[in-house]
């Protein structure tokens, strides 16, 4: 299998989490009073949440964040793990996060964008040619902002270099050309996000949990669904739907996010702990994410599902209208983003 992964840019991204940790050490704020509040003896318990089902790559992921996280902090670190949307939903629970509880969350820039609008580029159709192009913008001082933004919404990002995969689109009737998607209902996360993008594509995007979907292909209530091939494969999309266009619409990296007032009570020594290894972790889920869409792909064809190889140039082309589609985005956001990577 071919190594995407570059050693480089991951340390990098470890530098600037440690930076940020100094700087939030630094302050006026943590004072002596708040010593014996902050004791490394004391054991923190996290809980960790995520809509995947158990055995996916991010589920591996999570797991071995916990493993890594546990040993590394000789057991001061606690990660208990909620897979499959058990805490709730994904805005319940990035809700539950900003009001402080012991949650760490899996979510998507696309719903950071209720917070923080320009975050939502990172999701948007056709941004950037490779999963390097977005890890890098991770890097970047235009990143630092909207990190900053964040903060001040009471999220923060504990982790940034998970590569969640590149989103195609499995359906009960063939899509060959972008004419075929006209009054599809695709199934999509509840964002405007995706459903701008879908809008755009010509499909009716049709917002619904991850784990209804399998019963909705069933009773005709959507005519497919989008997302990265393992995640399909998880929620055993196929056996409903059986045919796979490769349009990878979009490529996804996606946050850990917690509530700042929660990091806040955590030990700097074992938030540091936290985030070493939750970049450790990212590196595995990398791995596991890339080797497994690989396998899905010969998985699905022995199993007969129709693969279909479709010229691309026209989804870009309707899909440039999703950014024109926020308002409320930074003025030629998309010409900032395309300009940060030009001048890597």
């Amino acid at each position: 299998m071919k190594k995407f992964f570059k050693k480089p840019m991951m340390f990098l991204v470890a530098a600037l989490f440690l930076v940020a940790l100094t700087a939030c050490g630094s302050g006026e704020e943590a004072s002596s009073d708040s010593t014996e509040s902050k004791d490394s003896d004391k054991k923190i318990s996290i809980n960790v949440a995520y809509g995947n089902q158990p055995g996916e790559p991010l589920d591996q992921q999570a797991k071995k964040w916990k493993e890594l996280a546990e040993e590394k902090s000789g057991g001061k670190l606690e990660l208990k793990l909620y897979p499959s949307s058990q805490l709730g939903s994904e805005k319940d629970v990035v809700e539950q996060a900003i009001m402080g509880n012991n949650v760490i969350i899996f979510t998507g820039y696309d719903f950071l964008m209720d917070y923080v609008p320009d975050a939502g580029i990172y999701t948007a159709p056709y941004l950037t040619e490779s999963f390097d192009d977005l890890l890098y913008l991770t890097t970047t001082d235009w990143q630092k902002e909207l990190v900053e933004k964040l903060k001040a919404e009471g999220i923060e990002i504990v982790n940034t270099n998970t590569v969640y995969g590149a989103r195609h689109l499995m359906t009960t009737e063939p899509v060959t050309s972008i004419d075929d998607l006209k009054g599809m209902k695709i199934r999509v996360p509840n964002n405007q996000m995706y459903i701008k993008t879908f809008e755009s594509l010509g499909a009716t995007p049709t917002p619904m949990p991850l784990a209804d979907l399998y019963t909705s292909l069933q009773q005709g209530l959507v005519d497919g669904a989008e997302n990265p091939l393992p995640v399909l494969n998880g929620t055993k999309t196929q056996e409903v739907a059986k045919h796979l266009t490769l349009t990878e619409h979009t490529k996804i990296i996606s946050p850990w996010i917690a509530g700042t007032s929660f990091v806040e009570t955590i030990p700097a020594d074992l938030y540091e702990i936290l985030v070493e290894t939750g970049i450790e972790a990212g590196e595995f889920g990398r791995e596991v994410t890339e080797k497994e869409a690989e396998e899905v792909l010969a998985q699905f064809k022995e199993e007969g599902i129709e693969v279909h190889e479709v010229d691309l140039a026209p989804f870009k082309e309707a899909a440039k209208e999703v950014y024109t589609g926020f308002p409320n985005w930074s003025p030629n956001l998309y010409e900032t983003v395309q300009e940060l990577l030009a001048n890597r």
